[in-house]
């Protein structure tokens, strides 16, 4: 075979691989510097690229890879506990990754047809297309910024910079950090690229050090509640009553100020549970002037139902409702009702909750409360700040099995911390169930798929970081000055002049 088209083929399986191993940058292996590495592989395959549409099938092969080794989980809800046949799941999830990894082929093919300098391409041009693309992929179709590049940094010196420019700035760092690592390898660069490097990394350590925010009130104590209860049994009607008396012996054992409970924790209507049992709760929880959050539906009329959490306790009863909804898991989209006759998803067309909605008072702090995914859209988050003192997520992800998705999951809630300077409380039903500090700290967590009760001390803070202050826009907009500047100067050029 000639030796070109040997090389021809084996790029784009090259690119698969490279995005395939970037997953062992994000939890539960988090080797952080590794998307450093697979990012500069696919750098080096772009610039030996001979077309835009080349480029774009590498920057496709990429994504599939990322995507399908990082996110295939979704088969396990389709399949397992959607009850969708295995062929039919198996096509679906393909096609769900293969619509995510159209965007690292738009960069391939955008950065390609602008040309450029190799080196302006590298450091500037391809750091802002990835950041506008994940910021894009954050939104269309409600949403899905799951493995987003920044969130394979909670634990490397970049985290630094989590509270000035959110999840996307350290997207844009990570490929700036590829770019440089290129240019080690021409002599002429090596000096300045390594200086680079330095820099970029010593000042990510010493922003790690500020603190953003500052203590508002004393450390308050805090039981996490994780049931444990099987997604294939939670729903199960004649299952409700040891639900209820598990949950119920839990929150009497606990002596906290505030006690949470999963998302969904009660599996029926509020309005549909014993009185006497909702009494009784509220009661365990004013024993020891303590606040309980409950996750549980809530419907206000025929056809109008929440996926919602209601707090019980001393201080007055409050709710909170979801307002981000899950495509196909919490709402079908016009035209999909379809979709109904295939999953066996209970209550899969919830309503939105207001937009609106304000931070608990509970504890003697204010709560702000988000329900399951929710904490992976960080200007979402940030709408309740600085008001809020504590955020609070209740996540079910057990529809997920036992795979990487709870582990992602917990690391995304560490960079909502990081961004926000608020401690994260996660109570979840089958895991990863944590207290996570200001500094985006893991400072406790019980093991997966075990039942128990998390006990621990949460500090509230007040104050704001600069990504609270001004969210995704300035480095939205940076990354379309950068866009626009090479638009300008080489929109007209040739493809690939290196």
């Amino acid at each position: 075979m000639n030796p070109a088209v040997l090389r021809h083929a084996r790029a784009p399986l090259a690119a698969f691989f490279l995005g395939a191993a970037t997953v062992l940058g994000f939890a539960p292996i988090g080797l952080a510097p590794l998307p450093f590495f697979t990012a500069a592989g696919l750098l080096w395959l772009w610039q030996e690229a001979a077309t835009p549409r080349r480029a774009a099938a590498l920057g496709f092969a990429f994504g599939m890879g990322l995507f399908l080794a990082g996110v295939s989980w979704v088969y396990v809800s389709l399949h397992e506990f959607g009850a969708m046949p295995a062929p039919l799941a198996a096509i679906a999830t393909l096609l769900f990754c293969a619509v995510l990894a159209l965007y690292p082929a738009l960069v391939g093919y955008l950065q390609a047809r602008l040309a450029g300098p190799l080196a302006a391409r590298q450091l500037l041009l391809i750091p802002a297309l990835w950041v506008l693309t994940e910021w894009l992929r954050a939104w269309v179709f409600t949403g899905f910024p799951w493995l987003a590049l920044g969130y394979s940094q909670t634990d490397s010196p970049l985290r630094g910079y989590a509270a000035l420019t959110g999840v996307f700035g350290l997207s844009w760092l990570v490929w700036l950090c590829a770019g440089l690592l290129l240019a080690l390898a021409r002599a002429r660069l090596r000096t300045a690229a390594l200086a680079a490097l330095a820099l970029v990394l010593g000042l990510g350590y010493g922003l790690a050090q500020v603190e953003w925010t500052h203590p508002q009130g004393a450390p308050i104590s805090v039981s996490l509640v994780q049931g444990n209860i099987a997604q294939d049994l939670k729903w199960d009607a004649t299952r409700y009553a040891a639900t209820v008396q598990l949950y119920q012996r839990m929150i009497e054992d606990s002596a906290a100020r505030l006690t949470i409970l999963p998302e969904t924790a009660i599996p029926r209507f509020f309005d549909q549970i014993d009185p006497e049992l909702v009494s009784a709760l509220a009661l365990s929880a004013r024993r020891h002037g303590g606040d309980l959050l409950i996750g549980l539906p809530l419907r206000d009329a025929p056809g109008r139902y929440y996926n919602s959490v209601l707090s019980l306790g001393a201080s007055p009863t409050q709710r909170y409702d979801k307002i981000h909804l899950v495509p196909f898991g919490e709402f079908i989209p016009p035209g999909f009702g379809w979709v109904l006759s295939i999953l066996k998803i209970p209550l899969a067309d919830f309503s939105r909750g207001g937009a609106a909605q304000a931070p608990l008072a509970l504890a003697g702090q204010k709560v702000a409360v988000n329900i399951c995914y929710e904490d992976a859209f960080g200007e979402e988050i940030i709408r309740f700040l600085p008001e809020a003192t504590l955020l609070v997520n209740v996540s079910n992800v057990a529809w997920f099995g036992d795979s990487l998705a709870p582990h992602q999951h917990l690391q995304i809630a560490q960079l909502r911390a990081l961004e926000t300077g608020r401690t994260m409380l996660r109570a979840t039903n089958t895991g990863m169930t944590a207290i996570i500090d200001h500094h985006g700290r893991i400072t406790a967590v019980l093991p997966p798929f075990t039942q128990g009760t998390l006990n621990g001390s949460a500090q509230g803070r007040s104050g704001a970081t600069p990504y609270v202050r001004w969210g995704n826009a300035p480095l939205v907009l940076l990354a379309l000055l950068v866009c626009g500047l090479f638009v300008l100067r080489f929109g007209k050029s040739a493809p690939l002049q290196a």
